[in-house]
């Protein structure tokens, strides 16, 4: 079986992958900050409420 032959990728469609690979990035990247600050938020809760129980 002989792989598949792909045509070449126009410029623009090459501009727009690459725009949303730059914007999937930064997303994830949001996303990944803002789970780390509701982990901390969540811990430094726990943690207050341990002291003070």
């Amino acid at each position: 079986m002989e792989p598949k032959k792909t045509k070449p990728k126009a410029k623009g469609e090459t501009a727009r992958e690459d725009r949303l690979k730059a914007a999937l990035k930064a997303n994830m990247a949001r996303r990944k900050a803002q789970a780390k600050a509701r982990m901390a938020a969540q811990n430094g809760d726990a943690a207050a409420r341990k002291d003070k129980g």
